[in-house]
């Protein structure tokens, strides 16, 4: 019996985040990074809430992201995962989503280091969803999605990124 082709997975887009804290001079710093990772101009975030400890106020700007989706999202996680050693701990993944962190963006192959960018990490986080999740989210004759449909198990996830990407998965 042939599989279902609705319960087939995808990668919807993956995220890729770099937080900076307080410092003007690291913003540009890090939106000049992602450009040149990326190639998309990247999209300031802000603080949800303010922190005395790091002396951060709500609404200030404390770091930079961008979204990718479709081939490009796919090309960057291959990357990333070949920045990462192409291993991911089995604890990165949870239902319908995987992120792990890249400590220095000179693990990226073919990306050298730059003094004017200094040193940076990255927050990597994609997000996978099952064909027909448009039924839910469009506007016209929207209809609702079953749970079993809308959740990605993490098994599933596991058994996807070891296929398409290649990556193995550790216990720790």
């Amino acid at each position: 019996m042939a599989d279902n082709p609705m319960r087939e997975i995808r990668l919807e887009k993956l995220v890729i985040n770099i937080g900076i804290g307080s410092n003007d001079q690291l913003l540009t710093n890090t939106k000049l990074l992602i450009t040149k990772l990326t190639g998309r101009n990247a999209v300031q975030t802000t603080a949800k809430k303010r922190d005395p400890s790091l002396n951060i106020r709500k609404g200030q700007v404390i770091g930079a992201m961008v979204t990718l989706r479709k081939a490009e999202a796919a090309d960057m996680l291959k990357r990333a995962l070949d920045a990462n050693n192409n291993t991911i701990k089995e604890r990165s993944i949870n239902d319908n989503s995987l992120s792990f962190g890249i400590k220095e963006y000179i693990d990226f192959s073919g990306v050298k280091y730059d003094p004017k960018i200094g040193m940076l990490g990255m927050n990597i986080n994609a997000n996978f969803s099952r064909v027909g999740r448009r039924v839910e989210r469009r506007r016209r004759l929207r209809s609702v999605e079953d749970v079993d449909h809308k959740q990605v198990k993490k098994e599933e996830i596991i058994a996807y990124i070891t296929k398409h990407f290649g990556a193995k998965v550790t216990t720790e």
